[in-house]
């Protein structure tokens, strides 16, 4: 509880008077000669009211259980909670009941349809349509609905376009699965699409099922698939537009490619699994000689100088075209001496075997001068520096290809080279990397890829040919070095290493011809956009920006069949590819009428605009698809563009992944063809993780299932069904900015908070059965408790309103459950009973009451409507009185309310009385300790029992106190604040009154203010009816068992059928 602190600003919260820096709190307890005196401080155990529970409340409590009460003479006179609602939540059976009374209702639709207020337009990030749902599906959904429900309330016209990524390898790969292997040679591209798109519709069907348990509120009739021939078409014009511009380019360049898939990746689909170990070398390129602008500069070194490298991918070294250094480093060149004493093969954790160069005559070495020192340990020998240079005077040099004996050139890199490991030199090899593709442009290399689409080495790599290049390939050119001398040191290198995200297998940089969105003509521009969205958590702007800022070009062609086509022509003779203007709205038409099938079954002819019908046999069309981030980056063009909607979209809200995912392919194209980003806000969640913080994975065993969590798992005890709005409550309840965890423990906590908070709607529900709109008490009249009450009221949904605001769920979780179960059930529902129970059917102070209930319900209702829709509709349908809207209409479903307006009047509660009341509840809290101390001691048993005396030196303090224990307002009386029978504030502590008090304590307040408190046994005798002691019961011929209070009740109520909770 004390985490919930700093999340209050309402008054009554802040203690001004009780802050731990400034207060001191003291009891000390007596019973005859002896004390013993302990601080104390607020806890649960005390402010309980198990033991204070008496006649009326008990009464209430078994008649809700459903127990049989017992004969009494005044039971029909007193006031039972009454209500339909149910303590069990039912889940599996109510919340269909109530998603099928919103469905049959068309409640969302005309809920949004009668709203006036502006729109708001949540664009739904796709989920791949190719598996069940987890939890990151889960929270994702959800949370996307409580902000939707909020803005319903607020009277919003939300739209909400659910959609579904259909297309992509994943897909492909699962029906390639379902088929054997006779059944994949008879498979031609159009079966494959045919089987894909069955495949992909169905499991959109599945999901939206699960969707829909969830309670999430979607216009589902209508969602949006990224294989509808309409999207296709949108998305084929976002490709027109940027090909036009000059955005979209064909190139040979490396890229990463798959080779267990087969095609080209782009870095939003790898992923860099922990644990990785590749097989690193030392290598030595043998330089030739000296440049005649050198000035005989190394001339002493030769023949024997090599330069040193270190790659941890060493089946590049056949495309090797260049060494690279750094112009601004020193280098030294080194002469090897001897091995160092001590030294051995393996040298640390890591596994290391020295190359057979090591065993002869050893070369003089060019490396980095930082590095002398750690490459002699690592290598276990003496390093003599002879000579040492800047990097700017090696280029020029050459060197001898350890393979196939060209001649290649020492280059000048950039900043990537640096000592923090290797040589300080960098093998070049312009086919296989990004930074040495730059290196190679600029010096002319040739750019050497001589690895196929199956991660083999082509003829091009002579003997290595036919191997793969990540298996026996690298071990064969390791091989083929080593027994050429040129291997100072094999070792084992742990790293972080590219993975294809569908198979689970390593990737590697290859050159291959593909399609490319180059981003360098808008790139400062979308810096700028970015920097205009708001972006939640605050930090996600600086990790996009950092990824807008360095990315390369983006590859966007696919080397797959299921998928939008890229629409290009190729010359058959010349292989120059046709694609303007025409031809693109060409085949744009054609698909949106027909789907992106129609680039597989239909001729070329037919493809092309009029204009090229004569040359249709000179051309054949490209086999290409688009990449899906392509596909799902266009869904701002064809969903909020094609349906009319509001551009640029008002929110954003997927998994932090999305930065590099589908938050940045959907900038690059919204801003290369409109200029602006498409989103005015973006919220980004972590990932849902265990409870121990560790990753799910079906090998740990750790996997929760979110259809487990509303439905129940194989053991009921050890998975039991807690329904859609647990699962909801526990989204609402952790901080999603960073990764959240969930497990059995956690949500059996989410469960007992849910439990609670219906118990209290329950409670509110019950004792308003008979409660009327004229019964309502004006503020101006009411209690000073009941307006304290409404002032905490009024202060929650005001922190709450501020927190949905925010999107800071987390927050309202805590205001909820502190407000719930301190503010309430704790306090004001444990004193609200005597007077709703048995102060009169028709008393002021119960209709004063039930006036303050039925704010409180239906403030509660609506702002955990949004969070929790099945029980707060449950609730609404179990009202026991018709809820009319502002403007005279009826609201029949909670979400046809709106958000509670602000009342300036509950809070316009002086700071002097908050503060007394907050004085009031910490008083509370003690006279309840010394109560309890008077308990154990058989003095009371029961609250009802006892006698409450205090005293302070505070005049101020004790003027309210003693006005309150006068007060004729029964409500506010201080015995009924303290459930006890009396209340007696005296002026000073006597040596008699000390001696007749068997219980005393004493409060410390500001540091020098006491309060005492005393308690003894209550005088007189006990009301059958209400179970308060009085001197009066026996005062009153016809009902000697009563005080003067159950008297005049009874005077005036008829004879009632009882009423009991069904």
């Amino acid at each position: 509880m004390a985490l919930l602190q700093s999340y209050f600003s309402y008054k009554v919260l802040s203690h001004k008077n009780f802050g731990t820096a400034t207060s001191e709190r003291l009891l000390h307890l007596r019973r005859r000669s002896s004390r013993s005196q302990f601080s104390t401080y607020p806890t649960e155990e005390f402010t309980s009211s198990k033991r204070r529970s008496r006649g009326p409340v008990m009464a209430a409590k078994k008649a809700s259980e459903g127990e049989k009460l017992e004969e009494g003479r005044y039971k029909h006179t007193v006031d039972l909670p009454k209500t339909t609602f149910g303590m069990r939540a039912n889940s599996l059976v109510r919340e269909p009941e109530i998603q099928k009374l919103w469905d049959e209702n068309d409640v969302f639709r005309k809920v949004i349809d009668k709203n006036n207020g502006e729109n708001f337009v949540l664009h739904d990030g796709p989920p791949y349509a190719n598996g069940d749902l987890h939890m990151g599906h889960a929270l994702n959904k959800i949370l996307k609905d409580i902000i939707n429900r909020y803005k319903i309330l607020h009277n919003y016209k939300v739209h909400y376009v659910p959609g579904w990524d259909c297309h992509g390898l994943p897909i492909e790969l699962k029906v390639l699965q379902s088929l054997d292997q006779d059944a994949r040679k008879d498979l031609t591209p159009s079966k494959l699409r045919t089987k894909a798109a069955k495949f992909a519709k169905a499991t959109v069907k599945t999901q939206m099922a699960s969707f829909k348990r969830y309670g999430v509120w979607a216009d589902w009739d209508n969602p949006y698939l990224t294989l509808d021939p309409q999207y296709e078409a949108a998305q084929i014009e976002v490709f027109g537009k940027m090909a036009l511009q000059g955005y979209i380019y064909r190139g040979r360049k490396p890229v990463y490619w798959s080779p267990s898939s087969r095609t080209a990746l782009a870095e939003a689909e790898l992923e860099y699994p922990e644990g990785h170990v590749s097989k690193s070398i030392y290598v030595t390129f043998r330089m030739v000689c000296n440049p005649t602008t050198s000035n005989g500069l190394l001339e002493e070194f030769f023949p024997d100088l090599c330069l040193a490298i270190w790659t941890t991918t060493p089946w590049t070294i056949p495309a090797n075209a260049a060494v690279a250094v750094n112009d601004k480093l020193q280098y030294a060149i080194v002469e090897v001496q001897s091995f160092l004493e001590d030294s051995s093969p393996s040298l640390g954790k890591k596994k290391q075997r020295p190359g057979n160069l090591l065993k002869q005559k050893l070369p003089f070495l060019v490396v980095a001068s930082d590095l002398v020192a750690t490459l002699e340990t690592k290598w276990g020998v003496k390093l003599l520096v002879r000579k040492t240079i800047l990097g700017a005077e090696l280029e020029g040099f050459s060197y001898t290809h350890p393979v196939d004996k060209r001649e290649c050139p020492v280059v000048i890199g950039g900043d990537y080279i640096t000592t923090e490991s290797g040589t300080g030199l960098v093998h070049t090899a312009p086919g296989h990397g990004q930074e040495d593709y730059a290196t190679g442009i600029k010096y002319g290399l040739p750019m050497l890829s001589p690895v196929d689409d199956d991660g083999k080495f082509t003829e091009e790599a002579a003997q290595f040919s036919g191997l793969d290049v990540l298996g026996e390939g690298n071990t064969a050119v390791v091989k083929y070095l080593d027994e050429r001398l040129s291997i100072i040191m094999e070792e084992s290198y742990q790293h972080k290493y590219p993975y294809d995200w569908r198979t689970k297998k390593p990737t590697i940089y290859r050159a291959t011809e593909q399609w490319f969105a180059s981003v360098e003509g808008f790139r400062q521009a979308a810096m700028d956009a970015i920097r205009h969205v708001k972006w939640t958590p605050p930090q996600a702007e600086n990790r996009i920006s950092a990824m807008i800022s360095s990315r390369s070009d983006w590859c966007i062609s696919r080397q797959r069949t299921w998928g939008v086509p890229i629409p290009v022509f190729y010359h058959v003779k010349t292989k120059e590819p046709l694609m303007n203007e025409e031809t693109i709205e060409h085949v744009k038409s054609i698909i949106a009428q027909k789907g992106s099938d129609a680039w597989w079954y239909m001729k070329v002819e037919d493809l092309l605009p009029d204009k090229y019908r004569d040359e249709a046999s000179e051309y054949e069309k490209g086999t290409d698809t688009m990449d899906v981030w392509f596909d799902s980056g266009s869904s701002w063009a064809a969903v909020l563009g094609k349906r009319s909607l509001m551009f640029p979209a008002d929110l954003y809200l997927e998994g932090t992944d999305q930065h590099r995912g589908w938050f940045q392919s959907s900038l690059l194209t919204s801003m290369a063809t409109k200029g602006m980003a498409p989103y005015s806000s973006v919220i980004t969640h972590g990932f849902v993780l265990d409870e121990k913080g560790y990753k799910m994975s079906k090998s740990l065993g750790n996997v929760v299932d979110p259809r487990a969590i509303i439905e129940g798992g194989k053991s009921s005890r050890d998975e039991p069904a807690y329904g859609a709005d647990v699962l909801r409550l526990w989204v609402s309840s952790v901080d999603y900015s960073g990764d959240v965890m969930i497990g059995a423990q956690v949500l059996r906590q989410v469960s007992d908070m849910y439990r609670k908070l219906r118990g209290t709607l329950r409670y509110l529900l019950s004792n308003l059965h008979d409660w009327k709109a004229d019964n309502v008490v004006s503020y101006h009249n009411l209690p000073m408790i009941d307006k304290h009450a409404l002032f905490q009221l009024e202060n929650v949904v005001k922190n709450v309103k501020l927190s949905y605001d925010h999107y800071q769920f987390f927050k309202i979780f805590q205001v909820i459950q502190r407000f719930v179960i301190v503010d309430l059930s704790n306090f004001y529902f444990d004193v609200a009973k005597d007077r709703l129970y048995v102060g009169g059917s028709t008393s002021f102070t119960r209709r004063s009451c039930q006036t303050v209930l039925a704010a409180h319900l239906l403030s509660i209702v609506k702002v955990i409507a949004p969070i929790l829709p099945h029980l707060a509709e449950d609730v609404w349908q179990n009202l026991p009185f018709q809820y009319t809207n502002a403007d005279g209409s009826t609201a029949k479903f909670v979400f046809e309310s709106k958000w509670p307006d602000l009342n300036e009047e509950w809070l316009s509660l002086p700071d002097e009385e908050a503060d007394f009341w907050a004085k009031i509840l910490e008083l509370r809290t003690e006279v309840n300790k010394v109560m309890e101390t008077a308990r154990t001691g058989k003095l009371i048993g029961s609250s009802l029992e006892a006698k409450v005396y205090l005293h302070t030196s505070d005049d101020s303090l004790a003027s309210k106190l003693h006005k309150m224990s006068a007060t004729g307002n029964d409500a506010d009386a201080l015995h009924r604040i303290f459930i006890t029978s009396h209340a007696e504030v005296v002026s000073n502590v006597d040596k008699e009154l000390a001696q007749t008090v068997s219980y005393t304590g004493e409060y410390l307040i500001q540091g020098n203010n006491r309060v005492w408190i005393g308690v003894s046994r209550a005088a007189g005798s006990k009301c059958e009816r209400c179970w308060n002691y009085t001197p009066q019961v026996g005062s009153f011929t016809e009902h000697p068992t009563l005080c003067e209070r159950c008297y005049n009740v009874i005077g005036v109520l008829p004879e009632p059928t009882l009423a009991a909770v069904k």
